[in-house]
Formats: C-alpha cells, structure tokens, sequence
C-alpha cells in the first residue's frame, strides 16, 4: 500500500483506498504546500504557499513568460530577452546560462525534482533544438539532446526523461537524457501543453487538442482540460475523477493530483500511484481559485 505525505506544518498520510465507485466519501484533509503563478502585467507572479503565503516576480520589459518555478518554491527560472537564463530568488537575481532560446512563450525552462538542475532550450534554428543541463548555480552546461519535443519541458523525477512537445502542436516528445535519444509519443496527433511527466516516464499528462482546436500562444496556461497517456503504448489512460477537471501533476513517488474547479475554491483529488484509485480529496486554498498550479509541496 502506498502513502503519500502533504505536509503543512505537520505530515499528512494518505493511503490507497477502494474505487471510486466504492468509496462514498475518500479522505479530506487541510491543503499541503504549492507553488502557484499568476501573469501580471508584462510578468510573472509566483507564490509559494507554505505556511504562509510568499511571492516572486519576474520579467517585465518585453518578457514572454519562459519561466519555471522550482517543486519546492522559493526559486524561479526566466529567461530574459538576451537570451540569458536566470535564477531569482528572495534575496537576488543571478545569470546562470547564456545562449538559451528566446521569442516562444513554450520554450520554458524546467527544474530537476531536487530542484538543483534546470535544462532548457538553445538557441537554433532547426525542427530538432538542442536541450541543455545547468546547474542552478551556474558552471558548464551539459547538452542533454537534441528533441522536437521543446515546448513546455517537463523532467521526471528519477532525471532520466525530458518531456515536451513540438512547437507546431504535432505530437508529444521524450528526450532521454542518458541516451540522448528522442523519441515521439504514439497515441498523441494534436497537444499544446506538456504539464507532468511519471517518475520513470511511462505515463505524460497533457493538454491534448483536436484538429480544429485553436493551437494557442505557448503561454503557460492557468487551467486546461488534462489528459492522461501511456507514452510506450500512446493508450489513452481514462482520469477517474468527476466534475471539470482544470489540470493534473505527478507527484515523485507516482500519485497523480488530479485539480477539480469549484464555485468558491478548486480541489484536489488524490490518485494512488499503483491503481489511480481515488484515495483522498483536498480543498485548495481559496486564493488559489485563479491561479494556475505549478507544483505540489509534499
């Protein structure tokens, strides 16, 4: 049986329990930390809500959104106009890689799941760019691959796979980064978003779209409608959850929270990472409602 610990304050267990349809009522709990964004102005506002509730700004002047914030909060990638990647903090901001493609909403940057390491797209002109490993400090960069899958990267969390996908919406791509080798996702003809990719990479949840279905700007959304794939079979995974689902993230140890809109505040639903059983509801914080969801603080 798996158990996954939200914690705010004080550890919350959470254990997989009957299916939906058996289950009247899966445990609800108080809301654990998370990262969460907001667009303000020509920027971004980030807040991390632990405890308390802190924010990070970042960009202005041009900026188009290439940013991610790291799985536990407290720091921020952007890339600024020169194509210049930083890492913002409470107490600075500092270059840590230059050359890093800029003038693509998607082309964001992503955080190792230890939150040390951030890879991010270069400069170039070709279908397949080129995907770098940084340390979030700075140093040499590492390349890591060559991808058509650049937009809206996702890392899992044992560091073996990159995720995104094409700029011209055409399907989902996995960088291995060991390897080196990409690979397209079967089962995928149409996406706009990359949002989580499985600790080991056999499962991707994205934002797929049909052929009439308008591509969009790249810009990282507040909510979309998530879909979950198989990315050796490309299967559709059917999401056991109810009402109007607004966005879904893997957690490192597999489980899938699952972000329900509500009327005064959203919730989250629990997915054990074995079964993808419902095993327990939580309320997300009301300031929350309207802010897209960036990761989960466990």
């Amino acid at each position: 049986m798996k158990h996954l610990a939200l914690a705010v304050g004080a550890a919350l267990a959470v254990s997989a329990v009957a299916s939906t349809a058996a289950v009247a009522s899966p445990t609800r709990a108080t809301t654990p930390g998370a990262v969460y964004f907001g667009y303000k102005g020509s920027g971004v506002e980030v807040t991390t809500h632990q405890g308390g509730l802190s924010k990070l700004s970042v960009g202005g002047g041009g900026f188009i959104a290439q940013f991610a914030a790291a799985p536990g909060g407290g720091k921020v990638a952007w890339i600024d106009g020169k194509g210049r990647l930083h890492v913002k903090t409470a107490t600075g901001d500092r270059v840590v890689a230059a050359n890093a493609a800029y003038g693509g909403p998607c082309l964001t940057p992503t955080w190792s799941a230890d939150g040390k390491r951030i890879a991010y797209v270069t400069k170039g002109t070709a279908t397949r760019a080129t995907v770098a490993l940084v340390g979030e400090n700075g140093g040499r960069p590492v390349i890591a691959g060559r991808t058509a899958g650049v937009c809206h990267l996702a890392w899992s969390a044992d560091g073996r796979t990159l995720a995104g996908y094409a700029g011209d919406t055409r399907g989902v791509y996995l960088l291995n980064t060991s390897s080196h080798v990409s690979t397209k996702v079967p089962g995928i003809r149409l996406a706009n978003h990359v949002d989580s990719v499985s600790p080991k990479g056999d499962r991707v949840v994205v934002h797929a779209i049909g052929a009439n279905d308008p591509g969009g700007d790249g810009s990282w959304p507040l909510s979309y409608t998530p879909s979950l794939y198989d990315t050796r079979t490309g299967k559709k995974i059917t999401i056991p959850v109810r009402g109007t689902l607004i966005g879904a993230r893997f957690l490192s140890d597999g489980t899938l929270v699952v972000r329900v809109k509500g009327r005064s505040a959203n919730t989250w639903v629990v997915l054990d990472p074995d079964t993808y059983k419902v095993s327990q509801r939580v309320p997300e914080i009301g300031q929350a409602k309207n802010l897209g969801l960036l990761s989960v603080i466990g």
